[in-house]
């Protein structure tokens, strides 16, 4: 069954993407939540026109997610959690924590936005994140984790 993405589906596509799923998970889930709507040849054609009429719009996004992504590029990112015996941390370090990490540094970039390979950290050292500015603005960005002096 073809539908048409209303929201970005994680592991199924980006918003006004054509995808296609099996009927129960459309018709039980993804319809029901307002996530998606059947691909008739109407939604198609209205589909057509918003993205014609926001392609130019669009460029500009993508060109301040570009400027924005090389200055998260330059930028050396640290963060510093209290640390038991073995190079331990107390608690992890996730996504939110890098979130607010770069708003320190005056870049702002939603939690959602970052993905961390294994969704937490439990030790010191170098790690990589993904950051999704936008589905053409994708990039990987290290950071330390360090820790804090008493």
């Amino acid at each position: 069954m073809e539908i048409i993405l209303k929201t970005d589906v994680e592991n199924l596509g980006f918003k006004d993407d054509i995808v296609t799923v099996k009927h129960g998970y459309a018709r039980n889930f993804l319809i029901p939540q307002g996530m998606a709507q059947l691909a008739t040849d109407s939604a198609r054609k209205v589909l057509a026109e918003n993205l014609k009429q926001r392609a130019h719009k669009e460029k500009k996004v993508i060109e301040d997610a570009s400027k924005l992504m090389e200055n998260l590029k330059k930028a050396e990112l640290k963060i510093a959690s209290k640390v038991g015996a073995g190079n331990k941390l107390f608690g992890s370090i996730n996504n939110q924590n890098v979130s607010e990490a770069l708003a320190e540094l005056g870049h702002q970039v939603d939690k959602k936005c970052i993905q961390i390979p294994g969704n937490t950290i439990k030790s010191l050292g170098t790690y990589t994140a993904k950051v999704r500015l936008h589905r053409d603005v994708a990039f990987d960005i290290e950071f330390d984790v360090v820790s804090t002096k008493k």
